[in-house]
């Protein structure tokens, strides 16, 4: 077994990774800070100062008027009031000034226009005496000559260009930014203009990472998409190197028969760990070839974003002459047991929002190919390599990627998943720019289980009561007795089975589950789809034991219609709009209501008063209803008042 496998399998723990990446490049010379460039004001905006800026002139350079009205000398108005006003010979005892002129020399304040009249063509009368400076910006209030305005390794932002350019720079010495390469490798990808075709991925990590690279300072070198073939990826990393700072090879950075990347470093340089302690992002590859730094990235687009936050962020900062990110954190409680892997630091990615006056979280998708967890974040939990996981209601401390204010106008809902709860959220920020519909799919029961221990605003429901036939309203007198409940209909919707195009089984109702040769793919426990599907197995007679993938379960509709789509199942239960939203055929078989349980207190809210205008909105009525299979006629009507 080749080294580079070897250190591989041995899940160094990530912080050992690092000291030794970081050794070898302070040996190697490879940390040193990039070498300065002069750049004109107007491109220096977010760039890092490469030398400390030193005032050229004061700012202002000359005593100024702040007001409008007459330079005067300040012992030549002592005793004026307005019962003894004191006059004043133009010219020789005072001159007139507009805002920002010269304050002529001799003259030591200016009076303004409200505090004096003139009386005749020669002379001023003034109803109050001065102090000397009064009204005047003195040469160097703001800057004087030859002051420090910028030191060095500061990032420039709008305000520090105008320090400059009042001091009388023209220009100023920035680190060069430091180029990266990012070559994203594997035959199976094309770029996004493509259409892609079974077997094929559009290539996106490289936009992802190119986007990294610069907001931390970098210039981005993005690499045309190069296929599994060592030579080409080999020539690709020499190319690379001869130009760029850094080279990120994306993809083949595992142990599969068409993973090169660590083989190519070791060719041309030395690897440096093949594997860290981490998840995502367990495969990464770190290495020095030629000088220079190149890593592994991992293919996985989770464990691409997150290695690159963790190490070519600070090695980025250390080139620029800055500190190593940090963000803010918050303490919060989490919402859900998570088992985590012992021996690896899991990086969780979280949605986050304050109800009950203590911030909630909930655990994201897990998976190293789920983008979307990466889009959906508002912030990162870290799981210690020794640790089991986290129990729900255990405190936890996130690292914030989005501002606090704007978790504080998250409304969190927990509960049944509907297609409708994605157009509200967009409805929302378009209504009230900054608010936030936050949605975790786990099912109605699940939903108001969270409303018990209060962590969430709202749950979305629709349990049918067995006994009476009713819709959700005994639920929620069981689990959450005694609170004040409001129940807000969302939409009246068709549930049905969704099967493949043209319905090659010709399955015509939830009898059909039983054939064998049928499979079916469920909902999880909980879910109120998985409630109605069990009440009328009953009423039917079919004993779930019978039906080929009854144990198979998905947390959305929409999983579910993917599940058919691509072969997965020939059935699942679910709603017409994720049938449509992925071209597929559908069984009606009955409607349900679809409720917002909402406790009272939340209900009568300032934080829940947009979203509840967006649902009783004639337009968003109108967008759920062209998805097919909703009615809106009760959208945002109080259904029920319950408890309290």
């Amino acid at each position: 077994m080749g080294q580079h496998r070897h250190i591989y399998l041995e899940d160094v723990p990530f912080g050992d990774v690092l000291r030794r990446f970081y050794a070898r490049l302070e040996a190697a010379g490879a940390l040193a800070r990039t070498p300065p460039e002069t750049v004109a004001l107007d491109a220096a905006l977010g760039r890092v100062t490469a030398a400390s800026v030193w005032a050229r002139i004061s700012a202002p350079h000359y005593h100024g008027a702040a007001m409008d009205g007459i330079a005067v000398r300040a012992e030549d108005t002592f005793g004026a009031s307005e019962t003894a006003p004191a006059r004043l010979r133009l010219g020789a005892q005072a001159v007139w000034v507009d805002t920002g002129d010269p304050v002529p020399p001799g003259f030591n304040a200016v009076v303004m226009l409200e505090d004096l009249h003139q009386v005749g063509a020669e002379e001023v009368e003034i109803l109050a005496a001065t102090a000397p400076w009064r009204h005047v910006r003195a040469m160097g209030e703001d800057i004087v000559a030859t002051e420090l305005v910028l030191p060095e390794g500061q990032r420039i932002g709008p305000a520090d260009l105008g320090a400059l350019a009042a001091s009388g720079q023209t220009t100023v010495q920035v680190r060069r930014r430091p180029r990266v390469a990012i070559i994203p490798t594997g035959s199976e990808l094309v770029p996004p203009t493509a259409e892609p075709q079974p077997g094929q991925i559009i290539e996106f990590n490289s936009l992802m990472l190119a986007g990294q690279v610069a907001e931390w300072g970098g210039e981005p070198v993005r690499w045309p998409i190069v296929p599994d073939e060592r030579a080409r990826i080999h020539a690709a990393v020499v190319e690379a190197l001869a130009s760029c700072d850094l080279v990120l090879v994306n993809a083949g950075s595992s142990a599969g028969s068409e993973d090169y990347t660590a083989a190519i470093i070791a060719e041309l340089g030395e690897v440096l760990a093949h594997g860290a302690a981490i998840r995502p992002g367990h495969p990464l590859i770190l290495g020095l070839a030629r000088g220079k730094p190149v890593l592994g990235i991992p293919g996985y687009p989770v464990s691409a974003v997150v290695t690159s936050e963790l190490v070519v962020q600070p090695l980025l900062a250390t080139w620029l002459g800055l500190p190593p990110l940090r963000r803010p954190r918050a303490d919060a409680v989490m919402t859900r047991k998570v088992l985590s892997p012992l021996g690896l630091d899991e990086y969780l990615r979280v949605k986050l929002g304050r109800v009950g006056g203590r911030y909630v979280t909930t655990p994201l998708q897990r998976g190293a190919g789920i983008v979307m967890s990466l889009v959906r974040a508002d912030g990162v939990v870290l799981i210690p390599r020794f640790s089991e996981g986290v129990h729900a209601g255990s405190t936890v401390s996130v690292e914030l990627l989005r501002d606090l204010a704007e978790i504080e106008r998250t409304v969190v809902a927990i509960g049944s998943h509907d297609v409708a709860l994605d157009v509200l959220a967009n409805r929302l920020r378009q209504h009230s720019p900054g608010a936030n519909l936050a949605s975790a799919n786990v099912g109605s029961i699940g939903g108001l289980l969270a409303l018990m221990r209060d962590e969430a605003h709202l749950a979305g429901s629709h349990l049918l009561d067995e006994q009476t036939g009713a819709f959700i309203v005994s639920y929620v007198e069981r689990y959450l007795p005694g609170r004040a409940v409001v129940l807000v209909n969302l939409v009246h919707r068709r549930q049905g089975l969704i099967v493949a195009p043209g319905n090659p089984k010709g399955i015509a109702g939830l009898a059909d589950l039983a054939r064998p040769d049928v499979s079916f793919v469920n909902r999880q426990k909980g879910a109120g789809t998985r409630v109605l599907l069990d009440f009328k197995l009953r009423e039917l007679g079919v004993d779930p034991r019978a039906i080929q993938g009854y144990e198979r379960e998905e947390y959305t509709h929409l999983a579910v219609a993917a599940a058919v789509s691509s072969g997965v199942a020939d059935v699942g239960l679910g709603i017409l709009a994720a049938a449509r939203a992925l071209h597929l055929d559908f069984v009606p078989l009955l409607e349900e209501r679809y409720d917002l349980v909402i406790p009272r207190e939340h209900y009568e809210s300032d934080l829940l008063a947009p979203l509840l205008a967006v649902i009783r909105s004639a337009e968003f009525g109108a967008e759920v209803e062209a998805l097919g299979g909703y009615d809106a006629r009760d959208m945002g009507r109080v259904m029920a008042e319950i408890g309290g």
